[in-house]
């Protein structure tokens, strides 16, 4: 068995020296957050903030902040977790070991929720007596930021049909009526906006429950990436090895387990949200949201308040990402036929670069070695769930390919063979993540795929004698071989215009960026500042460019990665 409460688990981790007491009062308006960063930064402990000023409940912050603090909490449960996703991927498994398939289906047993009564230690309260918590100095308000937002399909009600999704809360600030509405952002291609759309069309106002705390599995769960049709309620019961307890009041669901839950319905109006400092590493902006009108709002009587903070990775939610990896394995892969491998980029915010390695095998008689199957695979990814959301997709075939997860040596190997004349692929006028700026339109922006493979076509320069470029242009910085950083004042066609006089061999790629030492510095930073600052349609040039049937070409790629007046403003403290 798991654990049953939000407090059992932080009892757990205090008695095995993962967690620290802060007794003295602290101020939920950005001290919080900075201790937070600074403990995280540091590889640190999960706090307990024992006096938050203005609220008479304790907080707790960076549970999840490390991998083996996450493979603590779930030590129980997360090897029969792997087991049955495998079983389900490899069926035929399950007749090589029956004793232990068996023992793995009856521990699924546990993803059926289990109906209970209301319970009695649950007080109703004011929004307004949660800690309100700031973590960024230009934040709209406080948020509630490890919310497990749950949903039903009024075509399709019942808990086995939910959704469990985590989506930032906003409880104060901007034009929300204290107490009796709260901001709900959702972003593009998530389960809640099916729920409401279908809410809409039938004439009804979608019934909502926020849960905050209770088991950590419960929290996990919010940000799982499940197959659409199948409930988070599930798979939180399956890895506590503790099956969900909900109780219905006034028509909504509530988590018994959970220290606090909010239920409202979600207005047909829209209300203004944010800004709020988010993952990418800059604020997402104030934009029009759906908002949740507050029914009622419960606390337990001994109620602890979880929350993180976000901003450029890795941070405490990357943590996630990696225990995710962990226990899905190669199920990706094995949806997927011929990818061997997939990484999302925590460097460059996730969803906006994704590198991948596939295989060649149906065209061995194919002279030129030119990508095939590899881009049947990419096409195949970018319809696959939230890896939708890529805007940059690289891949490379199998053959002498780098391991994934060694990113510099990836890059090498994709600039060694890749054949700019035909290797850049371009998606215009599509989706992309709704906190990334590099678009002017939220929502809405560009994809392109780099698929490389063949024999190798160039050696790549590790030295570098920086050009006579005029004095519109600055620093000219090595990132890695073959990556050449740029800084200026000038355009981006006085610098092709410039750059086209030179012998650039041994060079594959140039980013134009404000501050080429920055980015050189570090191959994160570059990572970072190239794939957050750049819309693929707009952003990407090169040397002797031409389009021929539509399609884009050139001699070597430009990527303009500089802030534009459209971005958002980079985070800082």
């Amino acid at each position: 068995m798991g654990y049953s409460s939000l407090r059992s688990c932080i009892d757990d981790l205090e008695k095995n020296g993962f967690l620290i007491r802060i007794s003295k009062e602290v101020d939920p308006n950005l001290e919080m957050a900075s201790i937070h960063l600074k403990e995280f930064e540091n590889s640190g402990k999960a706090i307990l903030f024992e006096n938050v000023k203005g609220s008479k409940y304790p907080a707790i912050s960076n549970i999840f902040g490390s991998v083996e603090r996450s493979n603590f909490i779930f030590r129980k449960s997360i090897k029969k977790v792997k087991k049955l996703i495998d079983l389900k991927m490899n069926p035929i498994n399950g007749f090589k070991d029956p004793i232990s398939s068996l023992k793995s289906a009856v521990y699924a047993t546990m993803a059926l929720p289990k109906r209970v009564s209301f319970p009695n230690d649950f007080e109703e309260i004011k929004i307004s007596e949660i800690p309100q918590i700031k973590c960024w100095p230009d934040d709209g308000g406080a948020f509630i930021t490890l919310p497990q937002v749950y949903s039903e399909d009024v075509m399709s009600p019942g808990i086995m049909n939910s959704n469990l999704g985590m989506y930032r809360i906003q409880i104060s600030g901007n034009e929300f009526i204290k107490d009796k509405e709260i901001g709900l952002h959702y972003q593009i291609h998530r389960g809640i906006g099916i729920h409401q759309k279908h809410a809409v069309e039938n004439g009804e106002n979608l019934k909502v429950s926020i849960f905050i705390g209770g088991p950590p599995s419960h929290t996990f769960a919010a940000v799982m990436p499940l197959p659409d049709g199948m409930s988070e309620i599930t798979f939180a019961g399956i890895l506590e090895g503790r099956r969900f307890r909900y109780a219905l009041k006034d028509g909504y669901t509530i988590s018994t387990d959970a220290d606090f839950v909010i239920c409202g319905e979600v207005s047909t109006d829209l209300k203004p949200e944010g800004p709020f400092g988010d993952h990418l590493g800059y604020y997402s902006l104030t934009h029009d949201f759906p908002f949740l009108k507050i029914h009622k709002v419960y606390a337990k009587k001994n109620a602890i308040f979880p929350f993180t903070v976000v901003g450029r990775p890795p941070q405490e939610d990357s943590q996630f990402g990696k225990l995710i990896h962990q226990m899905t394995g190669k199920a990706v892969e094995n949806e997927i036929p011929g990818l061997k491998a997939v990484n999302a980029v925590d460097e460059s915010g996730v969803h906006p670069l994704l590198l991948a390695i596939g295989k060649e095998r149906y065209t061995p008689y194919n002279p030129t070695r030119a990508p095939q199957e590899i881009l049947t695979i990419a096409n195949h990814i970018l319809g696959t769930g939230q890896l939708s959301l890529a805007k940059y997709l690289l891949i490379i075939e199998d053959e002498n390919a780098p391991d994934i997860n060694n990113k510099k040596e990836f890059f090498k190997h994709l600039l060694q063979h890749v054949d700019w004349s035909r290797d850049l692929h371009f998606q215009t006028n599509t989706t992309i993540d709704t906190l990334d700026y590099s678009s002017k339109e939220l929502n809405h922006g560009s994809k392109l795929i780099i698929a490389a493979a063949g024999k190798k076509k160039r050696n790549l320069l590790t030295e570098f004698s920086p050009y006579n470029l005029s004095n519109k242009f600055n620093s000219q910085v090595l990132v890695i071989d073959g990556i050449l950083a740029i800084d200026g004042k000038g355009s981006i066609e006085e610098l092709i215009k410039e750059l086209e006089k030179y012998d650039t061999t041994g060079i594959a790629l140039i980013t134009f960026v404000d501050d080429a030492n920055f980015v050189s510095e570090d191959f994160s930073n570059w990572l970072w500042v190239c794939f957050t600052r750049s819309n693929p349609s707009h952003d990407v040039y090169g040397l002797n460019m031409k389009i021929e049937n539509k399609h884009f070409s050139c001699t070597l790629p430009i990527i303009d990665a500089r802030i534009k007046p459209h971005h958002a403003p980079v985070l800082t403290r």
